[in-house]
Formats: structure tokens, C-alpha cells, sequence
């Protein structure tokens, strides 16, 4: 946890281009323009979390590589690792707004979506607001990854408290700890970290930029192609941050000009009323 790492002037610019995405101002095939009276709150106030914002933002690309923030990479993503150079690369940015009455994601591993094959792969989650018990901070279970064992998963049953994605389970979660933070804090956590968030119960936004980041010299074995072994798999619409890409002789394959959208109870409630 690194707190103040953002100044609050950069922490209103990524409020002010989450606004900017909400209301379709970037070039996005699934994220159309809104109409000049639909307010700031209003845009933001219906999504949960927006998947891959830096396919279509250049200020979120610019944040995924951030100066401060892969300078702190550089030094921990693969530290495990006796002759690591500090080279790191990025997959993911998670763009989360998790309004008032909005859910929280059950427990999970970073690493069982996202699997690299040095156990490298580490979440930078900006804090955006104060993220508190009451609007739904982390929770983690603390030293959770140093196994490097990845848990079963299911479905769960609490929709009013958590999103659709599955759930791990299989543990002990007496000792979780909330964390905290204020706005412009970094915390850096490791993809086998057990953690989970809860329903948005306060009467603010709890916005966070989330990207994932693994060692550059780690294949990275996601969205498998039809007819590709998962041992030498490697995603190639990635962005490098810091040090060499050693695979860059492969190319690079250009991201969609498109977003996903993460949906929950409450954006389903909202859907159904507007289609009543």
C-alpha cells in the first residue's frame, strides 16, 4: 500500500475520462454517445466496472504506464525470481465505478483468470475515492499467494452482495482485513491474493483503476487461439512499461476498438425498469 502515490490533480483526470467513456466520448464501437443532458452522475452512475478502458482511452493508457507506478513494478512483479531484470508488461485494466447499491466481487485469485507462468502476475489498484468498509474496499486474506495455489471455484448464491462471477472457496476466511485506503493510495497486490469486495452500502462512488501486470519475459498463456498449446501460448495485445519485451519479435496485435462491461443485480434491476 503506497498512499499519495497520485496527486489529486491526476486522480480528477481519471474521474473526469471515466465521465468521458460513460458518455461515449472516445471512439468505442459498444459505448455510444449520450445525449448533452445526461449529467456526469447520471453517465457513471449505471456501470459497474468497464473492462479494458485503455483499448480506447489514451489518458487511461498513459496511467497504465505511469511513470511512479512501473517504477514501483519494476522492482516487485517477478522480485521472486533470482535474475529478473525489472521488465514488466501489462494485459488488463479493470475501470470500476461500483455506485451506491452496486455489488462487490466473491473471493477469487487474480491468477485463475490471468495465468502467467512464473506466478508474476500483480494488480496496481488505484484508489480513485476513499474506499471504506462502507462503499466497499478490498478485503484480503493475508499471505494467502506465497503458496502459489490457486482454488477451486463456484457459483455462489449471495447476488445481493456480489456480481455473477464465480466465487473460490476452500479456506479459512476468519482472518480477512479490510483495507482502507484514501484517494490517490496504491496498492500493489499479487495474483494468487485472495480478496474479495463487498456491496456499495455508503452514498458515494467507490471508482477504481485496476491494471494487471506480469514479468515481460513470462509467456502468457490467456485467451488460448483455436489449435494453439497452452505451453507456448502467449497474448500478444499487451502493453510494455518497463525494461525489454523480449518476445517483441512476435509483433503486437492491436486491441479492439471496443470495452466489455461487468453486469450485477443492480444494473439488471436498472435494465429491467427502463424496459418496463
Amino acid at each position: 500500500v503506497v498512499p499519495n502515490l497520485l496527486s489529486l490533480d491526476e486522480i480528477e483526470e481519471l474521474r473526469q475520462d471515466t465521465v468521458t467513456l460513460a458518455k461515449g466520448g472516445h471512439p468505442c464501437d459498444n459505448l455510444k454517445p449520450l445525449p448533452d443532458d445526461v449529467s456526469d452522475a447520471e453517465a457513471i452512475s449505471r456501470i459497474l466496472c468497464i473492462h479494458q478502458p485503455h483499448f480506447v482511452s489514451p489518458i487511461i493508457e498513459r496511467y497504465v504506464k505511469h511513470p511512479k507506478i512501473c517504477g514501483i513494478l519494476s522492482q516487485i512483479a517477478a522480485a521472486h525470481l533470482p535474475h529478473w531484470d525489472g521488465s514488466v508488461k501489462c494485459m488488463q485494466s479493470m475501470l470500476f465505478v461500483k455506485p451506491p447499491n452496486f455489488q462487490g466481487q466473491a473471493w477469487h485469485q487474480d491468477e485463475i483468470y490471468i495465468p502467467t507462468r512464473d506466478r508474476s502476475l500483480i494488480g496496481a489498484w488505484i484508489a480513485m475515492d476513499d474506499a471504506t468498509v462502507e462503499n466497499g474496499c478490498l478485503w484480503v486474506l493475508p499471505g494467502s499467494h506465497r503458496q502459489g495455489y490457486l482454488y477451486p471455484q463456484r457459483s455462489h448464491e449471495n447476488p445481493d452482495e456480489f456480481d455473477f462471477a464465480a466465487e473460490s472457496y476452500g479456506f479459512d476466511d476468519t482472518d480477512e482485513v479490510p483495507v482502507e485506503v484514501t484517494t490517490g493510495t496504491l496498492v500493489f497486490f499479487n495474483g494468487y491474493l485472495l480478496h474479495r469486495s463487498r456491496k456499495n452500502r455508503g452514498d458515494t462512488f467507490r471508482r477504481v483503476l485496476v491494471s494487471h501486470y506480469c514479468n515481460a519475459w513470462s509467456l502468457l498463456p490467456w485467451s488460448i487461439r483455436e489449435g494453439e498449446s497452452p505451453a507456448n501460448a502467449d497474448r500478444r495485445c499487451i502493453v510494455p512499461v518497463s525494461g525489454v519485451d523480449p518476445y517483441a519479435w512476435k509483433g503486437y496485435d492491436a486491441p479492439p476498438k471496443n470495452v466489455s462491461l461487468r453486469t450485477c443485480k443492480a444494473v439488471q434491476q436498472m435494465e429491467a425498469s427502463d424496459a418496463s
